[in-house]
């Protein structure tokens, strides 16, 4: 949720610097070239240092990606600045600042985007990015002993933990125990995928008369039949 806030509010960031862009192309203001150089440069060497603190981070976890984004947006608007002011100082070119902006505000804009679509991905639990189920069923079924699979699903958790389930139908002479094996190992070296709940059944619970859904076979308690309750996806 904190990686979509992030670029939620770099999306109203960027188009505000477009508008602002947009009112400057249409009455060019006076511009203060002195102050603009001050403040970019000082704000350039901290956003320097903030990258660099945060690249080691940046490609496992949303969060510190978003924060990488909008401090590299940051180091970017600081060097445009600094540009515009030298140019403008020296040439009396008003529009440069506004050319500046608009360019800064551009590049904001699809890279924010990138990361949205990313955190929104996670928090729908949606399938890993580059990630397709028919391939990992198909895998999974040509595993030794595995004769079908169903209600297979594979969802993001957070950047980098994807999470898998399936029941898994079973050779008669195939031990399950190893067959669950052979599949996490599958599962995780072609696919990248460490969370794994994989349940053994000799037949499809989806061919049988109650479905997947199985009665507790435990006596009922004291107070009476009505109050059993259901063991959902237990194996046969």
């Amino acid at each position: 949720m904190a990686a979509a806030f992030n670029a939620l509010l770099l999306f109203g960031v960027a188009i505000y610097i477009l508008y602002e862009a947009y009112q400057r192309f249409r009455t060019p203001g006076d511009v203060q070239t002195t102050g603009m150089l001050v403040v970019a440069t000082i704000g350039l060497i901290i956003n320097l240092i903030s990258m660099r603190l945060l690249s080691s981070g940046k490609d496992s976890s949303l969060n510190i990606k978003g924060a990488y984004l909008e401090v590299w947006s940051d180091m970017l608007g600081s060097l445009g600045v600094i540009v515009a002011a030298v140019l403008i100082r020296f040439t009396g070119w008003v529009w440069v600042d506004t050319l500046v902006a608009a360019g800064i505000g551009l590049w904001v804009l699809p890279r924010t985007w990138v990361l949205l679509k990313e955190s929104l991905n996670v928090l729908l639990e949606g399938t890993p990015e580059g990630l397709a189920l028919d391939e990992v069923e198909r895998a999974m079924r040509a595993v030794a002993g595995v004769t079908g699979v169903h209600d297979l699903h594979v969802w993001v958790l957070t950047s980098g933990k994807n999470s898998l389930t399936a029941h898994v139908v079973h050779a008669a002479d195939a031990a399950p125990a190893d067959v669950i094996e052979k599949l996490k190992i599958l599962v995780a070296d072609r696919f990248q995928v460490f969370h794994t709940t994989i349940q053994c059944e000799r037949v499809a619970c989806e061919h049988r008369a109650d479905g997947c859904n199985f009665v507790d076979p435990r006596p009922a308690r004291r107070d009476g039949p009505e109050d059993r309750e259901p063991i959902i996806n237990r194996s046969p």
